[in-house]
């Protein structure tokens, strides 16, 4: 079954907008693995204004299943970051310092050497490493080369077709994984996938190992309520 990672930036987001501590980031995280997610996501950028770095350090202390640190590694707080805390998975995305939220992959044949020399860093300590990848071949070749574990494939184009073209939005997609699957990479995916998309996506989609969901699933969750709304997300990957 394909895990899901629930990414709590937007609680750190709420929190941040009052000061204090409501809500609390720790007991969000706690409650979502109670309520049946498989990974805890983070997201920390370098004006910490949602995710602030302390958080990292005291979820480390308390998460037992699997912990995801995202960002770019261009920065070095953030490379310092992932090696003092050795989360189960770090997940490589080329942000810029002032990027709203992620919009792209990787140009892996041009960043080649720069992504293979901080993988080494990351797996030297025993880190799984993914990268942010769009479903092209040339970049998913690229990435095999940087010695990457897997890749999370960048959803944003088939969330955004899905409803007027989803068997055309998913083709690109379904070649994707079976060619990083042929080339020993793992496969995660992210970005705008929801409760109405996810499911098609994960039935589609072979060799999928974990979804990354935040923005959607906290928004469904106002409405919702957070034990059922994960619940719900983890229905639609069985």
């Amino acid at each position: 079954m394909t895990k899901l990672s629930v990414n709590i930036n937007k609680f750190a987001t709420l929190r941040n907008a009052r000061g204090g501590n409501n809500p609390d980031l720790i007991k969000a995280a706690l409650d979502i693995e109670r309520f049946g997610a498989d990974g805890i996501t983070v997201h920390p950028r370098p004006d910490e204004r949602h995710i602030r770095y302390d958080d990292v350090y005291e979820l480390k202390k308390v998460i037992t299943t699997e912990f995801n640190i995202e960002g770019n590694p261009k920065e070095k707080k953030f490379i310092e970051l992932v090696l003092a805390v050795k989360p189960t998975q770090v997940t490589l995305v080329p942000d810029a310092v002032d990027q709203l939220t992620s919009n792209q992959g990787w140009d892996t044949e041009k960043e080649k050497k720069f992504l293979r020399d901080v993988i080494y860093l990351f797996k030297k300590e025993r880190i799984r490493v993914s990268i942010f990848c769009d479903p092209i071949k040339e970049m998913i070749g690229g990435a095999a080369d940087t010695g990457t574990d897997r890749i999370e494939l960048y959803t944003e184009a088939y969330a955004k077709n899905f409803l007027n073209q989803k068997e055309h939005a998913i083709k690109p997609y379904i070649e994707a994984a079976k060619f990083a699957y042929s080339l020993g990479l793992g496969i995660n995916a992210g970005h705008d996938l929801d409760l109405e998309n996810l499911k098609f996506f994960n039935e589609n989609i072979p060799y999928l190992s974990e979804v990354s969901i935040g923005h959607a699933l906290v928004c469904d969750a106002i409405y919702l309520g957070l034990e059922n709304t994960v619940r719900l997300y983890k229905r639609q990957l069985l």
